[in-house]
């Protein structure tokens, strides 16, 4: 099946980890059809408008949704042909007449807590810094470790149930500011992924270093065994509208099975549970020779549940249905 030469429009949101995952995006349209005219439409969504106005106060949630719905509408109008998003912000319900057309290759899935540098601060400072390696469970008593995700805060109070964990709002850049100038934070958890696509990178040492970042972070990566990801961490979705054959084509060149099977497997198991972004669970599916293997935890109905299992990779839905009813038993 050929593509016609039409524009096609490719829509994303604005902000500087939405834009360069659209720029990676792109760049793979532009070099798997050299001949057809790739645009980008920068959509303004209303999450995007929340978390800079004054309603995006820590304490308030915004559910994921609010991050997804105009792009999803210039689509149903065809006033843009794919739209580009983080898979864990697009939720397992979408609206009639789109569907997740291709998943690109998954990044790293971790997570990483970064803090103040107790070396770099000066004996005056009322900010607290720490040395590097830190770990969760190396934390003192009611140390401060602001995020916005309850996955992130029941797995930080699983380790280390004496942390404070409030609220944090905005994008990667205001968080990392936030946490250089507050002497009330003393840490935060980030996405290894979204900071590598921002171009930051963790010295050997440990210092979290790019453009946008203070001077006098550090970072440790955790392990999966210590922050379980989220549903669809790392991954970037494409959704598209059904039954369009020319965006399917696209899609069969942008997309990555084995990162599709992972992540469809994630998503069914969040739909089983009845899951959203502001739901305390966590999963990640590997691919392991001709199988699946997941991982999954709650903390929905008060102490964790952990579950494990494989299943063929044909099997993904299956895989994570059954997790689902293994853990709501």
């Amino acid at each position: 099946m050929t593509v016609n030469s039409s524009t096609i429009f490719i829509a994303t949101r604005g902000s500087a980890l939405a834009l360069a995952q659209s720029n990676m995006v792109l760049a793979q349209c532009r070099e798997a059809f050299p001949k057809l005219t790739f645009e980008l439409s920068i959509i303004k969504t209303t999450g995007d408008k929340l978390q800079s106005a004054s309603l995006a106060q820590e304490g308030k949630t915004l559910p994921k949704g609010l991050f997804t719905k105009e792009l999803e509408v210039a689509l149903l109008e065809h006033k843009a042909d794919l739209a580009v998003h983080s898979l864990k912000d697009l939720p397992t319900e979408l609206p009639a007449g789109l569907k997740l057309g291709a998943v690109g290759k998954r990044a790293d899935v971790r997570d990483v807590l970064i803090y103040r540098d107790g070396d770099h601060l000066t004996g005056q400072s009322v900010r607290r810094g720490f040395r590097p390696g830190l770990r969760i469970k190396d934390l003192p008593p009611n140390a401060v470790v602001a995020t916005s995700s309850t996955r992130r805060r029941a797995q930080l109070l699983e380790h280390n149930p004496r942390l404070q964990t409030p609220d944090i709002r905005g994008n990667v850049a205001t968080r990392l500011t936030k946490l250089a100038e507050k002497a009330e934070l003393d840490a935060t958890i980030l996405a290894l992924a979204g900071l590598t696509r921002l171009n930051f990178q963790i010295t050997p040492e440990g210092r979290l270093e790019g453009d946008a970042v203070p001077d006098g972070l550090m970072a440790t990566i955790l392990d999966t065994d210590v922050m379980l990801p989220c549903v669809g961490q790392g991954a970037i979705g494409i959704e598209v509208r059904e039954g369009d054959q020319r965006l399917a084509t696209i899609c069969e060149r942008l997309n990555h099975f084995g990162t599709l099977q992972c992540v469809t497997a994630e998503r069914a198991f969040l739909a089983a549970m009845g899951g959203g972004c502001q739901s305390p669970i966590a999963a990640y599916a590997e691919v392991s020779g001709k199988q699946l293997r997941m991982r999954v935890l709650s903390f929905a109905k008060g102490p964790v549940r952990r579950a494990e299992s494989k299943r063929a990779v044909d099997e993904a839905v299956e895989l994570g249905q059954g997790l689902a009813a293994e853990l709501k038993s």
